[in-house]
């Protein structure tokens, strides 16, 4: 078990800019330690502008330190699942059954990263068909947890997002 409560969100260019500091306060305001990471750049800007430096690579973060990651939506993903590191880390914080949470289109990163299958899920209405062709279960609920993946459609549900992230983290950590 992991010395800090440590959940690793991952950014992006053109991450979704609610979608990721509201999570990562709301994880704060709970008792976790959140870093932020991304795929080379020391600094990203969300689709709305506003900057966002980063801790470091998802390379520089073990998984069997972390009690969670978060990947949110925005243009990001589309980057961010092209990346060996993301898709590996990504994989290992699932198979070490700790949570994995997602909105918008960040579950084309879990999509890529082969964990999707036989899950119920939940997106962007934008990239349900991809969710259902790599064999999840799409439901049209604000947040859907299974498992220890928890996934969201949209900003308006965030406040949905942060309570079923925390009920599994409740669970794993």
């Amino acid at each position: 078990m992991p010395a800090e409560r440590t959940i690793l969100i991952v950014v992006g260019p053109e991450y979704e800019d609610l979608e990721v500091w509201y999570p990562k306060l709301r994880l704060e305001e709970s008792g976790y330690v959140v870093k932020l990471a991304g795929i080379g750049e020391r600094e990203y800007r969300g689709k709305h502008g506003y900057p966002c430096p980063v801790d470091g690579s998802v390379a520089d973060f073990r998984a069997e330190d972390l009690v969670g990651l978060v990947v949110p939506g925005g243009w990001a993903p589309d980057k961010l699942r092209r990346d060996p590191e993301v898709l590996r880390r990504v994989r290992e914080v699932h198979e070490a059954g700790r949570m994995i949470a997602t909105i918008c289109h960040g579950p084309w990163v879990l999509i890529s990263a082969g964990i999707v299958r036989g899950r119920r899920m939940t997106s962007t209405v934008g990239i349900r068909d991809d969710l259902v062709n790599a064999g999840a279960r799409w439901i049209d609920e604000p947040a859907v947890v299974d498992g220890n993946v928890v996934s969201a459609r949209v900003p308006k549900d965030l406040p949905a997002f942060g309570r079923a992230m925390l009920g599994v983290l409740g669970r794993v950590s």
